[in-house]
């Protein structure tokens, strides 16, 4: 999409065009990437391949850590080390697309896109203008702890230069499952997935502020005892609720009713987008709660 596709490319990414059935198209795209990381240029890669339409994590695309595995050397001057990274957001602003995706929902035209995109930033500015403007929330990353595949290979004693196709294959799902473990270990938990969390839990029952804050709370605590990393914004977790809280009623997800708050029906598949962002941090929580 221009203009991002030439600003992302002006900033050294590269986009990769996994449909694509050309032999020759992929054999340069694997040296390339093989190239640059034995030139130990660090690199930035997505591995679910794209944007998750549900909030959950997604599984991992092999290619590119295959095409780095293949050819990396454990007896070289240069070891291959990833560092998991999670990501989380209290507003992704595609997050409805998304959900049509999932669903395979045909995807608005363009008039209505442009319409919708107008209309967003009328609002905005209406809101800017009436001193009634709030950030979208807060974003926030982790970093996990490194994996060096030097270790990896001499814990196991393999060499993915040698071994069979089926084999190195197996090996890379298996890093890359690894991978995907560590970044959901490390992602962030923040106020609006924890408030879209509790609101889903409650269904359409409608909670006090003072339920709502209990629980979350709760949750926090569980949370943080099974090693989660919970973002208390201004360290208040009281603010932290508050702020989830009016997003989501800013968005008219939740509604308050004589000081109660439920949450919309038909926006219960934004809500769950949300909450699932943490959805396997509160699995957890919920395992070692129970003993299992």
């Amino acid at each position: 999409m221009w203009p991002l596709q030439t600003l992302i490319r002006a900033m050294g990414a590269y986009f990769v065009r996994r449909e694509s059935g050309d032999r020759l198209y992929r054999m340069v795209l694997q040296r390339y990437v093989q190239m640059a990381t034995e030139g130990g240029v660090p690199q930035a890669v997505y591995p679910e391949g794209g944007l998750s339409t549900d909030g959950r994590l997604g599984a991992p695309k092999l290619g590119l850590l295959d095409y780095m595995l293949k050819a990396f050397n454990p007896d070289g001057d240069r070891d291959l080390v990833f560092i998991p990274v999670g990501i989380n957001y209290d507003r992704v602003l595609e997050d409805r697309s998304l959900l049509l995706k999932a669903n395979e929902a045909p995807a608005p035209g363009a008039l209505t896109a442009c319409a919708t995109a107008l209309a967003f930033a009328a609002k905005q500015l209406r809101h800017l203008a009436m001193g009634r403007w709030y950030r979208f929330g807060y974003a926030c990353v982790n970093f996990g702890r490194p994996l060096s595949m030097r270790d990896y290979y001499r814990q196991r004693r393999i060499d993915l230069r040698t071994v069979a196709d089926d084999d190195r294959r197996r090996h890379v799902a298996g890093i890359a499952g690894e991978l995907m473990q560590h970044i959901g270990d490390v992602t962030p938990v923040l106020p609006v997935s924890l408030v879209a969390t509790v609101l889903l839990t409650s269904g359409e029952t409608a909670l006090s502020a003072l339920e709502i804050k209990s629980a979350v709370f709760a949750l926090m605590s569980s949370l943080e005892k099974s090693g989660a990393h919970v973002y208390i914004p201004r360290s208040d977790q009281d603010y932290a609720v508050s702020v989830g809280l009016r997003m989501l009623i800013l968005r008219r997800m939740v509604d308050e009713r004589d000081g109660l708050f439920s949450a919309r029906v038909e926006e219960f598949p934004v809500l769950r987008y949300y909450a699932n962002s943490i959805a396997h941090l509160v699995a957890v929580t919920a395992q070692i709660s129970s003993g299992g």
